[in-house]
């Protein structure tokens, strides 16, 4: 499967949220942050037309709402301090995205995570990193429902 840029964590709002709002595990070389996000459902229709009091007019006038991402989301966080420098952070995270793509599966639908890198990652195998990944994986299935 691709990587879609809607797969991904693009606003601060939401890294905050998963961090704030959501719960930690620690996976050794990296730490995932998830949230479960909120259901889009009651949003289901926007009103298109108004008059001047601000009412919507007499007839219905509304259209469905865009469909909200209902898989799974990723953002990849490497700090200068934890990892290294642009090279060490850039691999981290280039390795990271490519575990979330290939298992993306795995992962309940509607969760944010944001997974934070630590500098021991980089010296680890890819395997390893994907094995670690997927133990988390089965503890956020068990915990997210």
């Amino acid at each position: 499967m691709r990587f879609r840029p809607e797969q991904r964590l693009r606003r601060p709002g939401d890294f905050r949220d998963t961090r704030e709002k959501g719960r930690r595990l620690d996976c050794g070389g990296f730490t995932i942050w998830y949230h479960r996000r909120p259901d889009r459902s009651e949003s289901a229709f926007v009103v298109v037309g108004e008059n001047e009091s601000g009412a919507p007019h007499g007839e219905v006038l509304a259209k469905p709402a865009p469909a909200a991402f209902a898989g799974p989301r990723v953002g990849v966080v490497a700090s200068r301090a934890a990892v290294g420098n642009a090279v060490q952070r850039n691999r981290a995270k280039r390795r990271f995205r490519e575990v979330f793509r290939r298992n993306q599966d795995k992962v309940p639908a509607g969760l944010d995570l944001m997974i934070a890198a630590r500098g021991v990652v980089n010296n680890w195998a890819y395997a390893d990193i994907e094995r670690k990944f997927l133990e988390a994986c089965r503890k956020l299935t068990a915990t997210a429902r």
